[in-house]
């Protein structure tokens, strides 16, 4: 080769080698930049659940749990007596709990003052008719009608009415009515012996400790027609649970009514309370409850909250659903209530629908809701009479917390404020 074509060579040579090392710098650095930037993704696997269930029924149950209801992983995971997958909705991460802002309810003491001030505002007409009459100078028969005719305008019952009016009566005969004071103390007197002040309201949700020191948590089934604000009273009787200090489970076991879980579930959220649901609408309801209660004993909680279907079309048929609820309930732990929400503005019609419960649910307490807008305070003694069993809860307004214990002096001088 003449040492001219080298030259021409090694000169076109130069500037290739130049192109190929810069060529592979820029690859290797490109490369190590994307390896840098790209981080690895975590993929979640979900692994269905499955056991038998009790009654062999099939239903696909979630739990929801929210970022601050205090359940881990493994205490959430729950198996469903159903033939279905469970699917468990996990808590959020770490960064959105802490953007979540549980709300702190309305400690319970302050509610029971509550119930005077709202009765006494409603306006009811029952204590000013009855106290009206009551302080006339002479009692004539016409009178004695009157005060009949408005105790059973308010609903107190025709055997109540009676026995209030002959109580009366009597008394008046030996003491007489001349002060308006003395007037309203026998008149009070008569009430609160109607309304019954003896009566055991005390609301059983403490847990119950075996000798070997297992805990089961109360468990409180809550019935009664849609309509009566069935869920809206679970969801303040949860706030009320939590401002006492108590840990709480819900149970949406009303999966016929499409509203009801998400409705539920919103009123636990607000104060961390998890809700164990079904994915599908028309689930068996019992496998729900028997899910809600499995899981409150996993997470050792104090008590678990059923929501039940309010359907009324066939009496047969609400019979067989709340027996199965309850058998399949007691399974994991004993009812320690049943509690029938009623609309108090509803009078006679309340009644017949507390008879159909009475009977087929084994109720032990009444929760009256929209007492405060009502004229028919006489409701508390009608359905106590009817049912043998006591108001326990009473419902004063639209808020959050306006939900309390029954007292029965309150009741009564708020009435006759």
């Amino acid at each position: 080769m003449s040492p001219d074509a080298l030259t021409t060579l090694i000169a076109a040579g130069v500037p290739i080698a130049l192109v190929a090392v810069v060529a592979t710098l820029f690859v290797s650095r490109r490369r190590t930049r994307d390896d840098e930037t790209t981080s690895p993704t975590s993929t979640v696997e979900h692994v269905p659940t499955q056991a038998g269930a009790p009654d062999g029924d099939a239903s696909g149950v979630a739990l929801d749990v929210p970022p601050t209801a205090g359940l881990g992983t493994d205490e959430a995971t729950a198996t469903v007596p159903a033939g279905d997958a469970l699917d468990v909705v996990a808590p959020q991460d770490a960064a959105l709990a802490d953007a979540v802002v549980v709300e702190v309810p309305a400690p319970a003491a302050g509610r029971l003052a509550r119930l005077r001030d709202r009765l006494s505002r409603s306006g009811s007409p029952l204590g000013t008719r009855l106290l009206a009459v009551l302080s006339r100078d002479h009692l004539s028969e016409d009178d004695w009608d009157e005060l009949e005719e408005t105790l059973l305008l308010a609903d107190v019952g025709a055997g109540p009415s009676g026995e209030l009016i002959e109580a009366l009566r009597t008394r008046v005969r030996v003491e007489g009515l001349k002060d308006p004071a003395h007037v309203r103390a026998l008149l009070r007197a008569q009430l609160l012996e109607l309304v019954d002040p003896a009566l055991d309201r005390e609301l059983r949700t403490a847990p119950t400790v075996a000798p070997d020191g297992t805990r089961t948590p109360a468990v409180v089934l809550v019935v009664g027609v849609n309509g009566t604000g069935k869920t809206t009273t679970i969801g303040k009787l949860a706030r009320l649970l939590v401002a006492e200090d108590r840990s709480v489970v819900l149970g949406a076991a009303d999966t016929f009514r499409a509203a009801a879980a998400d409705q539920l579930e919103t009123w636990g959220s607000r104060v961390g309370v998890p809700t164990v649901r079904s994915e599908r609408e028309g689930a068996d309801p019992a496998s729900v409850a028997f899910e809600a209660v499995r899981t409150g004993k996993q997470a050792d909680v104090d008590v678990v909250v059923v929501d039940t279907a309010g359907r009324l079309q066939n009496k047969s048929g609400l019979m067989d659903e709340l027996g199965k609820i309850t058998r399949v309930i007691t399974k994991e732990a004993p009812l320690t209530e049943v509690l029938l929400v009623l609309d108090a503005t509803t009078g006679q019609n309340g009644l017949q629908q507390a008879r159909v419960f009475g009977e087929v649910a084994g109720v032990t307490g009444i929760v009256l809701t929209k007492l405060d807008g009502t004229a028919k305070g006489g409701i508390v003694v009608a359905v106590q009479r009817e049912l043998g069993v006591p108001v326990k809860l009473v419902g004063l307004g639209e808020g959050p917390d306006d939900l309390a214990p029954f007292d029965a002096e309150a009741f009564v001088d708020g009435l006759l404020q």
